[in-house]
């Protein structure tokens, strides 16, 4: 497809930006830095043409840039790497450098120049922040708990138990802290505050649910039930050729909200009046307890979906 603007990939690493320019051939490369991003932008600035700039989700180094470019006015979005990955494939193309991704970032743009996300609100991206810092205190936390179960076989010293002892309450207050600054961010914005509002009246779903299904899909309520059980990697993978019919499973999406939706769907399966005869109705069919954990997972993603699209909260609505 042809662009009427001028498309950018860029490779970010820790230390360098790697870019290609799609419709010229032109190649750059530049540090990482504040300096950097500042000479990436001049050099946007002096095109003749709209730009519009993508790159890879790189665990989190890609946002200072990102924050950079959007706020001097230049279209950037973040791609996924699992569809880069896949076009370079269908490329054939095996061999991988950093020029190379660049070059593949910006081809990609032109065969999908619908893809990629907008760089969240800040609001969203601090809310995004805390959640994240919430969930790596509580995985060193189960650790920890884990480790000490393991050592009370041991009879270890009691001077022991209690830096175990102290340490696990570092971590509980932390994580305390992190729920009050996650709750008082979302209460900052009236749209946030809202979407809470709306999810929290969803049996199953609960503050640390309602929060990370607002960070991370800012586009709940504006999609089918269908795109957003695939966005959050809830939907079933048809794998079916002639008369084969090969096993359904899930794959890709949103992994860090996949796992919260989980531990929500344990809790709507036993409580919610809507969801749980449907748990009950798969678990009398033989089906895997997994099996009907991601079912009640991807109807509670789909009723929060419609919900945030009607604005009407569970309470109020109609019987299903």
């Amino acid at each position: 497809m042809i662009s009427p603007a001028a498309v950018i990939g860029i490779d970010v690493s820790r230390d360098w930006l790697d870019g290609f320019c799609a419709s010229s051939g032109q190649r750059i490369r530049l540090p990482n830095t504040a300096a950097g991003h500042v000479e990436l932008l001049t050099q946007i600035q002096n095109l003749s043409q709209p730009v519009r700039v993508g790159f890879e989700a790189t665990g989190g180094q890609e946002w200072v840039l990102w924050s950079t470019l959007v706020a001097a006015g230049v279209e950037a979005v973040q791609l996924p790497p699992a569809q880069i990955k896949a076009f370079a494939l269908s490329r054939g193309t095996r061999a991988k450098t950093d020029r190379i991704d660049a070059e593949l970032i910006a081809r990609f743009m032109l065969f999908r120049p619908e893809a990629g996300r907008n760089l969240p609100r800040e609001n969203l991206r601090i809310l995004r922040a805390l959640t994240t810092r919430r969930a790596q205190v509580v995985e060193m936390r189960k650790r920890l708990s884990a480790q000490i179960a393991a050592r009370r076989k041991q009879h270890i010293p009691a001077d022991l138990e209690s830096m175990d002892a102290n340490l696990l309450a570092i971590l509980d207050a932390q994580v305390g802290e992190l729920e009050q600054r996650i709750k008082e961010v979302i209460e900052q914005e009236e749209t946030a505050a809202a979407k809470a509002r709306l999810l929290l009246s969803i049996p199953g779903i609960g503050p640390v649910s309602a929060a990370m299904l607002i960070a991370e899909m800012p586009e709940l309520g504006r999609m089918t039930s269908g795109e957003a059980a695939a966005m959050t990697g809830l939907a079933p993978i048809p794998r079916d050729s002639g008369a084969m019919r090969g096993k359904r499973a899930i794959a890709g999406g949103r992994r860090a909200l996949r796992h919260v939706l989980f531990q929500a769907a344990l809790a709507a399966a036993c409580h919610n009046p809507v969801l749980k005869p449907v748990a009950q109705a798969l678990k009398i069919r033989g089906k895997p307890h997994k099996l009907v954990i991601v079912a009640i997972a991807r109807r509670l993603v789909t009723i929060a979906n419609a919900i945030i699209d009607t604005g009407v909260p569970w309470q109020t609505q109609p019987d299903r």
